[in-house]
């Protein structure tokens, strides 16, 4: 259901009290407007500077004071919507309050009391008469029509456009997550910073909503692996997994079958062996943003401050789906604990959970964990995830195809070197610490005034002791827990 018929049936429902959620006041009358028309209600609108006012209408004299609006609203008859803007103002007033409780407990039947605030938190003394309501982003269809008026505008003055119909849709996509004022200057913004709209500027688009969005370090949009799944040594079992998935996303014939859109995997495994780099290469494959949710950045040291960021931060990410979100280290956030900081935790991961079981289709998420023991059970419940994968060390052929693909990525010709030798001296050697072999061998090289050979590639691995060797108990443990509860990636 869209918005505004959201709001229809609401109003519909005649309600009595609605405390409305918004920091978009003009686009949510504009959905109210466009709702109560529909309905033949009409809609008056409160400030504190102006006071009330009908539509098409002067304010009613004397009503800048919020009780004497109430009042005003309290002895008229006649069906309506009466909107009392930045109520967390006079609500603090305890008789204003009561006169709030009064209004919404007297009002005739068709008439509806709603109070916006930037945040929905009802009084106790409301709770049994007020139905909270959040305004959600723009939806796609609302931002496309922005993008095509504001080319239709450009185009009339004779701004240089270059978008074709994919172009723009690229382009509503990038704005997605933002609030419609916002999608609006960030576009007129990339139409000032080089004197037109083109296909370039997704790109811009994307990078400057991902700022936009980061203001509390909580959410950023990482850039994905050029190479996709197929620039991924080994990890087969999870590549195959993840592109049959990918194929059911694009064919009408998944959905005629009754499948439903995939939700996510849980990957855990040894650290270094790949995790971080399947969530990318899997956004690249499925053309989607690939969102990073940091957990660690959602604590807060005021009270509520913490859920309210969790709260934002999927809020912004349902509204950009399509798209992956990557939890990295996700027991960094959500470890098992007790109460010792008064319960953030537990509330967190309670509203976390019930997010991941009820979340829209669109958004799949991609979780890593190095210590997978320290999450609690409810993240391995079926339902949270679709899979978990165990990402274990590679083998043989997986060694020999990730030297290759980081002597590749640097300049060089993986068959001017000996790679079969390579895998076979780094048995129990990470992703990771084969890309600090070869990293470490270029150096010698550059340092001895001489080309990369074999011979440093072999010299710089033999030196290096893996995490395998150092740390072979942990290893072991992880192993021990896979056997039975994971799927091998």
């Amino acid at each position: 259901m869209d918005t505004s018929a959201d709001l229809r049936v609401l109003l519909a429902s005649q309600y009595p009290l609605l405390l409305v959620a918004t920091r978009e006041e003009q686009r949510f009358l504009g959905l109210l407007r466009r709702a109560a028309s529909g309905l033949g209600l009409p809609v008056w609108v409160w400030s504190a500077a102006s006071g009330l006012a009908r539509d098409g209408g002067d304010p009613m004299y004397g009503t800048t004071d919020a009780r004497r609006a109430l009042q005003f609203v309290a002895d008229l008859r006649d069906p309506g919507v009466f909107v009392f803007t930045d109520a967390h103002h006079p609500l603090r007033d305890p008789v204003t309050l009561r006169a709030v409780k009064d209004a919404a407990q007297r009002a005739e039947r068709g008439q509806t009391l709603l109070l916006t605030s930037p945040a929905a938190t009802v009084p106790p003394e409301l709770e049994s008469l007020a139905v909270p309501w959040t305004l959600r982003p723009p939806e796609r269809s609302e931002l496309a029509a922005m993008v095509r008026r504001a080319v239709e505008d450009l185009a009339a003055t004779r701004t240089p456009v270059r978008l074709s119909a994919s172009d723009e849709a690229a382009i509503t996509g990038a704005l997605a997550g933002l609030t419609m004022a916002d999608a609006e200057r960030l576009l007129q913004r990339a139409v000032v910073r080089d004197g037109g709209l083109g296909p370039d500027d997704v790109a811009y688009l994307r990078a400057e909503k991902a700022e936009m969005l980061n203001t509390d370090g909580v959410l950023e949009i990482v850039e994905r692996h050029p190479g996709g799944l197929d620039g991924v040594g080994g990890l087969d079992g999870l590549k195959a997994w993840l592109r049959t998935r990918g194929e059911a996303l694009r064919s009408g014939r998944a959905e005629a079958m009754g499948l439903d859109a995939p939700r996510g995997v849980l990957l855990t495994g040894v650290p270094g062996c790949g995790k971080s780099l399947a969530a990318k290469a899997l956004a690249a494959d499925w053309h989607r943003p690939l969102v990073l949710l940091d957990p660690g950045r959602l604590y807060g040291r005021y009270v509520g401050e913490s859920e309210d960021r969790l709260g934002a931060a999927l809020g912004a990410v349902e509204a950009m789906r399509p798209a992956v979100l990557w939890i990295d280290e996700i027991e960094k956030g959500f470890a098992a604990g007790g109460d010792g900081d008064g319960g953030v935790s537990r509330r967190l991961l309670g509203t976390f959970l019930r997010w991941l079981q009820e979340r829209p289709d669109g958004v799949f998420v991609v979780a890593t964990a190095n210590d997978v023991a320290s999450l609690p059970p409810e993240f391995l419940r079926k339902g949270r995830f679709d899979e978990v994968f165990f990402v274990d060390l590679p083998d043989e052929a997986a060694r020999r195809s990730i030297f290759g693909a980081h002597l590749s990525g640097r300049g060089h010709d993986p068959g001017g070197f000996d790679l079969d030798k390579l895998a076979a001296i780094s048995d129990g050697f990470s992703g990771a610490e084969i890309e600090a072999a070869v990293v470490g061998a270029l150096y010698r090289a550059f340092g001895a005034g001489r080309d990369l050979t074999t011979e440093e590639l072999a010299a710089e691995t033999e030196a290096t002791v893996p995490l395998s060797v150092s740390r072979a108990e942990d290893v072991a443990r992880l192993r021990t827990w896979a056997a039975t509860r994971a799927v091998r990636a």
